[in-house]
């Protein structure tokens, strides 16, 4: 029996995310030189972009390291590029928005007892000389070495000039 990969996007999957993709990339309030449909059409699918996508985030590796024989010869910048801009249109946060609400029909969740994590009180281990900002702790104590006079180092040292 042949392992599932994990990365793969099925037919039924991409019929759920499809619609969720914005068909215009124009970005509101920008002119532009071109109308619109004009210039070369796409390289890529959208599914094809997508399943690149999907592999980068699930594998967990960098945009760089894309095998770009997997995805058509496509490009690592093309793909975050797109990546970039369906963030911004809100895709991924839609797609985990539908996730959400197909898990809770399909297994249910428990909304009422549900809670975040939070601290009210001080780190029982917490020392005041922390802080958001090293400017703003407060000055610890120095601490000198009592053989030895304050601001010369505890080795002597030699310059270039003098015999070893």
């Amino acid at each position: 029996m042949s392992r599932k990969k994990t990365w793969e996007v099925s037919d039924a999957f991409w019929e759920l995310v499809q619609p969720l993709i914005p068909t215009n990339p124009r970005v509101a309030h920008k002119t532009y030189q071109r109308q619109q449909g004009g210039g070369r059409k796409p390289k890529y699918s959208n599914r094809l972009y997508f399943s690149a996508m999907v592999y980068v985030l699930r594998n967990g590796i960098i945009w760089n390291a894309l095998p770009r024989e997997k995805f058509g010869a496509m490009s690592s910048s093309a793909l975050h590029d797109k990546f970039q801009q369906w963030s911004i249109a809100g895709v991924f946060t839609k797609i985990w928005q539908r996730g959400l609400v197909e898990y809770d029909e399909l297994q249910g969740i428990a909304w009422t007892w549900q809670a975040a994590d939070s601290a009210s009180i001080e780190a029982p281990l917490a020392r005041k000389s922390s802080g958001p900002n090293p400017t703003d702790r407060e000055k610890r104590l120095k601490t000198t070495c009592s053989s030895r006079r304050e601001g010369h180092p505890h080795l002597v040292t030699r310059q270039r000039s003098q015999p070893a």
